[in-house]
């Protein structure tokens, strides 16, 4: 069974999968985020996830950030159309940066690191990424 990651926007929404033994995150794709729960039903009839992550937005304090309230109300529509699966709420603060910079590194040119919408991909990657890294201990 695969796991979701949800990088869940006012705009936009990145959604990253795993393959079947969860072993390795990939950017799924980026969807505008009214269509977050139709694109999910869509998805979970054709394939099996056990679990979804959504990301949990906090300040550099630990307080619940300005898009939380945001988040939540996400958070709850997707328990009410969903009420069997699993959610896991992961810290996502620094997956944005860490998107930009993967971007650079790969050398992706300036128009390209543009697309906010690959952004969004990336940072549900590395979200997921780094969930499967600490199941597996490879911390």
């Amino acid at each position: 069974m695969r796991i979701v990651a949800i990088d869940y926007g006012l705009k936009r929404t990145g959604i990253a999968v795993t393959d079947e033994l969860q072993l390795i995150a990939s950017g799924l794709t980026t969807i505008p985020s009214q269509t977050t729960l139709s694109f999910l039903k869509d998805y979970f009839e054709k394939e099996k996830v056990e679990k979804v992550l959504i990301g949990d937005p906090k300040q550099m304090n630990g307080q619940p950030s300005e898009s939380a309230p945001l988040i939540e109300g996400f958070v709850t529509a997707f328990k009410n159309t969903f009420p069997d699966m699993e959610i896991v709420r992961t810290d996502e603060r620094f997956t944005s940066k860490m998107a930009f910079q993967t971007m650079i590194s790969s050398g992706l040119k300036k128009k390209q690191r543009q697309n906010k919408a690959l952004i969004d991909e990336i940072s549900a990657t590395i979200m997921l990424q780094d969930y499967l890294s600490q199941k597996n201990n490879l911390f």
